[in-house]
């Protein structure tokens, strides 16, 4: 049931997706962007769509919500791939933008697809002015200088530390980089509802953390095809990880142990939230 709803939602997404970068200005940007916003698991679009579900809206309305959500992760994905961050070449079992293209034209196209997230956010479909603005404001901060933006800042000073991050000190990074777009991604029906955010907050944090660990896990156990990116970078580079921290079965019980603090999250919300049961589910059952 979850795969087939999570692939359904892969592909209303990318029919979304298509359709937004086909309505911009022709030129050298418009294939770039179309290259970087193929593939992926779209998890983050179907946390959107379904925390939407839970209060009654439709996946049509909520749809400009869960592409913006995927653009904005999509030009992280370009910009993190630069030589000046992490320096890969393979995204998605695919050459990375730079590769590609060249290094000014991955720069540019994140630009724009950060750019086209917040352009989705303003979507009238989404509803009420009120709400979103509400919107492009959670994106902002969970994008920017307190969120993700933070969280890579991070990452990138840990590589030239002279002592490896603590376990506090990576979950802290990981809250920023992995958790706070997953967060925003949880939160979105809520905020479009103006209902309580407390609950799929509740239910992020704990997604975005096990889901974090899981890469670390599958960076040590998983193999490049499956994963569709270069593994065990970070043993090679000498970072401190979940599973150099806790060991591989420490780094299993608490992602396992998050699971069921997500899901005990949802519990105000009845069966309407099994399908984000099944998600926190899949987090820590992927192979990629």
């Amino acid at each position: 049931m979850f795969t087939s709803r999570l692939k359904e939602v892969h592909t209303t997404v990318q029919v979304a997706l298509d359709a937004a970068v086909a309505r911009q200005p022709e030129g050298p940007l418009r294939a770039p962007m179309h290259y970087a916003l193929q593939g992926g698991k779209r998890l983050r679009a179907f946390l959107a769509i379904e925390s939407a579900a839970i209060f009654g809206i439709p996946e049509a309305q909520v749809m400009p919500a869960a592409a913006a959500v995927e653009a904005l992760h999509a030009y992280s994905l370009v910009h993190d791939d630069l030589p000046c961050m992490d320096d890969d070449d393979l995204r998605r079992g695919q050459p990375t933008v730079h590769v590609k293209w060249d290094e000014a034209t991955a720069v540019l196209t994140g630009d724009v697809l950060q750019t086209l997230a917040f352009e989705l956010c303003a979507d009238p479909v989404l509803g009420p002015a009120e709400r979103r603005i509400a919107l492009s404001l959670a994106l902002a901060k969970a994008s920017g200088a307190a969120g993700m933006g933070h969280g890579q800042a991070l990452d990138i000073a840990a590589e030239s530390a002279t002592d490896p991050l603590s376990l506090s000190q990576i979950t802290a990074l990981q809250a920023g980089k992995t958790g706070a777009l997953i967060s925003f991604a949880s939160r979105t029906g809520a905020i479009l509802a103006g209902e309580d955010e407390g609950p799929l907050s509740d239910f992020a944090d704990a997604v975005g953390l096990a889901f974090q660990i899981h890469d670390d896990i599958l960076d040590v156990t998983g193999c490049e095809k499956a994963a569709g990116k270069r593994v065990g970078k970070d043993a090679e580079a000498g970072k401190a990880t979940f599973v150099s921290l806790l060991g591989l079965t420490g780094a299993r019980l608490r992602e396992g142990e998050l699971i069921e603090q997500a899901i005990d999250a949802l519990s105000p919300y009845g069966e309407e939230a099994e399908n984000l049961r099944a998600a926190a589910r899949f987090v820590i059952s992927r192979e990629m």
